[in-house]
């Protein structure tokens, strides 16, 4: 085989693969400039000095959720003071909205992750300069893979149907323009 042959095929699938990766890592990194993730420290304020919760209706008064202690497991006081019933855990409401707040944000990065996903197989469908439609094609199909990983375990079933319907839709759409042009 002629050795520059091989160094330019190289060359080329090279440029292919890189492009995949920077279209992708665009696509992320534009998200996370546009639209902020959900910040941990913005739903559960912690302070130096915590306050030690032992009762379950101050607990439950200040957004906490109480846990009963198993008898068989509660801690015994040492100094002879009456021994705990429970705990309290005070971020529990807080973390109930942050954890929503990251799941509403996650789901949104899905969908918009599928869209340029399929943005880019289309455009990879329809440019015919040199490797961009296969780089393009390829960099559309790691962003579904990359929405549907970071996403998936977390999506409703109804949302899940949607989504892939329309991504199964606008693939065969371009599959039907493109190959019926090559007959």
């Amino acid at each position: 085989m002629n050795n520059s042959y091989s160094q330019s095929k190289f060359f080329k699938i090279s440029l292919v693969v890189a492009i995949i990766i920077v279209v992708n890592l665009f696509f992320n990194y534009s998200l996370s400039f546009i639209y902020n993730e959900p910040n941990h420290e913005d739903y559960v304020k912690t302070t130096q000095v915590v306050k030690n919760i032992n009762n379950q209706e101050e607990c439950v008064a200040t957004g906490g959720q109480w846990n009963d202690y198993d008898a068989t497991y509660a801690p015994k006081p040492v100094d002879g003071t009456t021994a705990l019933k429970g705990y309290c855990d005070v971020f529990y409401t807080s973390n109930l909205e942050y954890q929503a707040a990251v799941k509403i944000y996650d789901r949104n990065v899905f969908i918009a992750l599928v869209i340029l996903g399929i943005i880019s197989i289309v455009v990879g469908a329809f440019v015919t300069i040199s490797i961009i439609p296969v780089a393009f094609s390829w960099a559309g199909v790691l962003s579904l893979i990359i929405a549907s990983m970071r996403y998936w375990t977390s999506a409703d079933k109804l949302l899940k149907v949607i989504i892939l319907a329309c991504a199964l839709g606008a693939l065969i759409w371009v599959a039907i323009k493109k190959l019926d042009n090559h007959k």
